[in-house]
Formats: structure tokens, C-alpha cells, sequence
């Protein structure tokens, strides 16, 4: 006689899973753009998880970040790659200082402020992880302020575009 487990599956399950499939395909779309420094991208993929955010909350935007960096870098083939932890590193930290703010007062900052919130912490962790690890050369300092300023155009960038479909389907996320 076997034993048979039934996992049950919610609606937030399959929202998460949704989203996060709409995340990964963006993300895995943006590793085959060329760009003009290692590891920079537009961070389009951020646009979900800032959807995520403001409608469902950090809860949901946490699991559909964290899925996007673990199946993209399994799809594109870089899990547990120095690409990979940056990437990890980045997304925590994104979610870390998201989470913060939201938890004090979620309609703190719209979509263009989470999402430069977010770039910027994202470029920060990824810089301070590869001066720790893999590039422990004073030089690395010279791109800083290149990345952060990538980092805020992207999440400008990005926050328009959430900001935008939000008006376009008629949502106010601080209601």
C-alpha cells in the first residue's frame, strides 16, 4: 500500500506562478540583449515585480523575484554561476530595501520610486558582492558612478512603464 500526497494549490500560487513566469521570460529576453558593461541590463523584468508589489504586496513580490533570478539562471544556464550571484545578491537587496519602506508605509512611494528603489539597491549589492568576491581591485570603484547611474535610469525607466500599465487598466495601488 502506497501513501498519496495531494498538494493543494491556491489562487495565490498560480497568480505567483504567472507572474513570475512573465518575470523569467523577460529576464531570460534581456540576457540575449547586448550591453555596454558587464552585467548591466535594463531590468525590464523588475517591471512584474513592481506589479507584483503594488497589487498583491511584498509577500508576492518577494516569491516572484526570487523565482525569476532561480529558474531564468537555470533556463539560461548560469545557476550558481558568478552571474548568478550577483544576481541572487542583487534581487535580495532589491527586496530587502523594498520591504523596509513597505513595511512602514506601503503607498510611501508609487511605482517610480519602488522601481528606482529598487534598481539602486540591486546595483549596490551587486557591486559591494563583486568587490567581495571577484573583483577586489580599487579600480572597480571607477565604475560606481557609471552602474548607479545606469541603475537610476533603469529604474526610472522601469517605473514609468509600471506606472503607465497601471493607468492603462485603470488601477490606483494606493487604494
Amino acid at each position: 500500500m502506497t501513501a498519496t500526497i495531494v498538494m493543494r494549490s491556491t489562487r495565490e500560487d498560480h497568480l505567483i506562478a504567472a507572474l513570475a513566469t512573465l518575470a523569467i521570460a523577460i529576464h531570460v529576453a534581456e540576457s540575449a540583449l547586448p550591453m555596454p558593461l558587464p552585467g548591466a541590463k535594463p531590468g525590464l523584468a523588475n517591471v512584474i515585480v513592481i506589479v507584483a508589489l503594488l497589487l498583491y504586496g511584498w509577500k508576492t513580490a518577494a516569491w516572484v523575484s526570487m523565482l525569476r533570478v532561480l529558474a531564468g539562471s537555470i533556463v539560461i544556464g548560469t545557476f550558481l554561476s558568478p552571474s548568478f550571484v550577483l544576481s541572487l545578491s542583487g534581487a535580495v537587496a532589491a527586496m530587502a530595501a523594498v520591504g523596509l519602506v513597505w513595511a512602514v508605509r506601503p503607498t510611501l512611494l508609487g511605482p517610480i520610486g519602488y522601481s528606482v528603489l529598487a534598481a539602486m539597491a540591486h546595483m549596490a549589492a551587486q557591486f559591494h558582492v563583486a568587490w567581495l568576491l571577484f573583483i577586489p581591485h580599487p579600480a572597480l570603484f571607477g565604475l560606481l558612478p557609471i552602474l548607479m547611474t545606469l541603475a537610476l535610469i533603469s529604474g526610472l525607466t522601469g517605473g514609468i512603464i509600471v506606472q503607465a500599465a497601471l493607468a492603462r487598466m485603470k488601477i490606483d495601488p494606493t487604494q
